[in-house]
């Protein structure tokens, strides 16, 4: 039973009312601003924090494996994995996808640390993985495995796939957003149930 003194909109909060049941099954969303800083943080990790551990395994597979099934889509041996996952503001070459493909948090810190390598005229680390390409004409060296080939280059030898693996880390993203929100403000309500719970408060 919840105490009389608390307002409905903590009620509906903190309160799912099964469909299937006249029980109601109380849910601690804990605190919600810090559980939305680890959703973004990780995929799941903030339901983890909330104790909703069936949410956050299923989050975390769902959007790391739509994540990392575009990283292999978008790379290969020879140029590099995850060669679609990039930062980059420079001229010629404005980066826009990124922005949604940083919401799912640390697994895109990689392409920070390569952008910032390369801003500073320092080669990129780990084969070019989630390195931004060269401007400018190619310079593929024949004794280098992983030779930083520019965007047009990318998109030649990858073809459909470039723009495949940028969607799907693209997606992969914005459905984190939806796992934030879900962590910030819990389990969304129905109209009957939102009902019920004022019909409730009423008669307390």
């Amino acid at each position: 039973m919840v105490a009389q003194g608390t307002t409905s909109l903590e009620r509906k909060k903190t309160t799912v009312q099964p469909v299937h049941s006249g029980d109601r099954l109380m849910v601690d969303l804990r605190d919600p601003w810090i559980a939305a800083f680890l959703a973004w943080l990780f995929p799941g990790l903030g339901h983890f924090y909330q104790r909703r551990y069936a949410k956050a395994i299923l989050f975390c597979v769902t959007i790391l494996g739509i994540f990392v099934w575009g990283l292999y889509l978008g790379g290969s041996r020879e140029l590099g994995w995850g060669r679609v996952v990039y930062f980059s503001m420079r001229p010629g070459d404005r980066r826009y996808p990124f922005f949604c493909q940083m919401w799912v948090g640390l697994p895109v810190l990689p392409a920070l640390i390569q952008a910032a390598r390369v801003n500073a005229g320092k080669e990129p680390l780990w084969h070019y993985f989630m390195a931004p390409p060269i401007l400018g004409p190619d310079r593929a060296d024949p004794q280098d495995l992983y030779p930083p080939f520019t965007l047009d280059t990318l998109h030649k030898r990858l073809h459909r796939y470039f723009d495949l693996g940028s969607i799907y880390t693209m997606i992969a993203g914005l459905l984190n957003i939806l796992v934030i929100y879900d962590a910030f403000g819990g389990p969304v309500w129905t109209e009957d149930q939102a009902r019920g719970e004022d019909e409730d408060s009423e008669t307390e």
